[in-house]
């Protein structure tokens, strides 16, 4: 199944998500309706309430499918709101970041807003056990990008961290998505482990395409100026893989953030001459077939499949 397929079997209730979504955020506070209307109902890929959605499907539908698609991109959405000022940035989807319009107390403020909605979606479920997968992740999130900042501060590189980042600011979200469902289903814990195992290594696939394209791809593909990562002083695969390889060289690029102008295309050199960004392809292969062979102990449907083909999409995007 294509992924052009998925998208064309969730479309009709993806356009009742975008209308849940719009209601559930309207305010009469014009600046926090002007910042939801750029950031929550601008649109975007929607990756994860399709996680959630085909999870449900998965299992033959489950109750407040709907509620836990939205919870699960209102706290994601979040965190590109308070990402966004933390990181300085120009831009989200292709419009001003909301803080530079707007301010940074107005950009916070407006994300908190966001959280309550996500309290009162939780409550509709009326499942505490719930309500403690969300902290969790919003655990998760929060102290992954403290860790990256602090990894930035303190030059304390390792794989290990990676890891850590990774499963908290990406894959943490997507593994609620998918067993959330499970949870709202009362499947059974062989399928509740299953999804769950699915949403992490999916999730970690996600975030290692979108690191290596950062260094590897081209901004034609990206849409934005490649060694973004480098620049912000965030570890990659692909970096750290050159900082085995190259220690001196890379470690002064990376200190200096990528400042001198050949700076991204050394490194760009470094890991094609080493190999290095094969071995992170095949790191982002691997965690793509992990995570397809987790699903296996589901029962065959076109929604498992859904999900296997959104895994094989990262598989195919690495050009």
């Amino acid at each position: 199944m294509s992924v052009k397929v998925v998208t064309s079997d969730l479309e009709p209730l993806l356009t009742t998500f975008e209308e849940y979504l719009r209601e559930l955020v309207r305010s009469d506070v014009e600046f926090i309706r002007l910042i939801e209307d750029d950031l929550v109902t601008a649109g975007g890929k929607r990756v994860r309430p399709q996680l959630a959605f085909l999870a449900s499907r998965a299992l033959g539908g489950v109750p407040y499918e709907m509620e836990l698609a939205l919870a699960v991109e209102l706290l994601h959405s979040t965190t590109l709101l308070h990402d966004d000022l933390v990181d300085d940035a120009e831009t989200r989807r292709g419009h001003v970041a909301a803080f530079r319009k707007y301010g940074n107390a107005v950009s916070v403020l407006a994300g908190d807003y966001l959280l309550s909605r996500l309290l009162y979606l939780l409550s509709i479920t009326g499942r505490m056990e719930l309500v403690y997968m969300f902290s969790e992740v919003a655990r998760e999130l929060a102290e992954s990008e403290v860790l990256q900042f602090q990894i930035a501060a303190l030059g304390d590189y390792s794989f290990e961290a990676y890891e850590r980042i990774i499963t908290g600011k990406t894959a943490s979200l997507m593994r609620l998505a998918c067993e959330g469902a499970a949870v709202l289903g009362n499947a059974p814990s062989e399928w509740r482990g299953a999804l769950s195992s699915f949403g992490l290594l999916y999730g970690q696939a996600f975030q290692m395409r979108d690191d290596y394209l950062d260094l590897m791809g081209t901004p034609e593909s990206l849409g934005k100026p490649i060694g973004g990562d480098v620049r912000e002083g965030k570890l990659t695969a692909i970096t750290l893989r050159l900082l085995d390889i190259y220690p001196q060289e890379t470690l002064e690029i990376i200190h200096r953030r990528g400042a001198h102008p050949e700076d991204i295309e050394t490194l760009r050199k470094l890991a094609l001459a080493s190999g290095a960004h094969q071995e992170v392809v095949q790191a982002i292969l691997e965690r793509v077939d992990q995570a397809i062979a987790a699903l296996s102990v589901l029962p065959p449907s076109p929604s498992r499949e859904a999900l296997e083909a959104l895994a094989k999409r990262e598989a195919s995007r690495l050009t």
